[in-house]
């Protein structure tokens, strides 16, 4: 088995390390968003068996994190809709990204229930008399397997994209730190390193 050798990190606050952090959460979410596709193309799959606790739930969560993706702010790195033709994609990739930001307004805030639209009336009697109220329901369009394609090839282009930036970051925060002194090194905050994450299974 391979030994795994200790790291000691320490925490690095300048403005391109902090940039750097905030790529690495943007590429973080674009994974997730990939995630939930695959698992949402399975569970559709499943046909008249989904579960559609399951399909909202993950259909949500990648709607929000695709849309924490294009967060707005003068020093934040994260992607803009200018970044969407660096993609290589072909086809209407904007107003696709523009529905994705639509969707997930109406699941967050436009509507009570995404799954169903709600009406209250009330029932007649054969004369035309009120007799009571009624509710009725009528179910709204469920997401469908080609909008979850097309979703996970986009969090998936913008995602390399996005990992390209990530390595000529490194590169520039790495020079900041190349030719600093151990002692002035060992006087910042340490920070953990979860060698799991990054080392790959031991070879026995």
């Amino acid at each position: 088995m391979v030994q795994q050798t200790a790291v000691t990190a320490r925490q690095l606050t300048s403005p391109a390390a902090q940039s750097l952090a905030e790529l690495a959460a943007v590429l973080d979410d674009l994974q997730f968003v990939l995630g939930c596709s695959e698992r949402l193309l399975q569970e559709l799959a499943r046909g008249d068996e989904r579960d559609i606790v399951v399909v909202e739930a993950l259909w949500a969560a990648a709607l929000n994190a695709y849309a924490r993706c294009f967060r707005p702010g003068e020093n934040k790195p994260g992607l803009t809709v200018d970044d969407l033709t660096e993609t290589g994609l072909q086809g209407d990739v904007v107003p696709w990204h523009e529905m994705l930001g639509k969707l997930r307004h109406f699941f967050v805030t436009e509507t009570a229930n995404p799954r169903e639209e709600f009406s209250a009336g009330v029932s007649l009697s054969p004369e035309g008399a009120a007799t009571g109220i009624v509710v009725t329901s009528a179910p709204r369009p469920q997401v469908d397997e080609a909008t979850v394609r097309q979703t996970g090839q986009l969090a998936f282009e913008l995602g390399q994209l996005v990992d390209g930036r990530m390595r000529d970051a490194q590169k520039v925060v790495f020079a900041e730190v190349a030719d600093m002194p151990a002692a002035r090194l060992n006087r910042l905050t340490p920070l953990a390193v979860d060698l799991s994450a990054a080392a790959g299974p031991g070879v026995g």
